[in-house]
């Protein structure tokens, strides 16, 4: 964990390299510290049908939501909030340059009495490293 979901206005996707962007979420989440490898995902969903403030066409957003385990330290979760925020920006800055543009980001802890999973990635992912 986590999962971080990015959601973004049509109206960007020939301006956003999402690739690009997704991975360099993945990669700050590894940085932080705070989050195995095998438990980051990043998946994006555009958005096809928005309004967003005076409904002016030119209008697009970005907005992520990282949903993570509960029991991390309050500290370390508002700090690796302020990295990734801040690499998030960093990519979506020309954009936010160039249109009315709305960049947001939101932390959220997961009641694991009411998450259920199964997966084998860490274990994979221990193995890749040995070989």
């Amino acid at each position: 964990m986590p999962h971080f979901i990015v959601e973004y206005s049509a109206n960007i996707e020939q301006e956003l390299d999402l690739p690009e962007f997704l991975a360099k979420i993945r990669d700050v989440a590894v940085e932080t510290g705070l989050f195995p490898l095998g438990g980051i995902r990043v998946r994006a969903a555009r958005r096809d049908h928005y309004v967003i403030a005076d409904g002016n066409p030119e209008n697009g957003f970005v907005h992520i939501v990282a949903r993570l385990r509960a029991g991390r330290p309050f500290d370390l979760r508002k700090q690796a909030g302020h990295q990734i925020f801040g690499v998030i920006c960093d990519h979506l800055q020309s954009l936010y340059n160039r249109r009315p543009f709305a960049i947001s980001f939101e932390m959220q802890e997961i009641d694991m009495d009411f998450n259920f999973k199964k997966n084998n990635l860490h274990e994979r992912l221990e193995h890749k490293q040995e070989a």
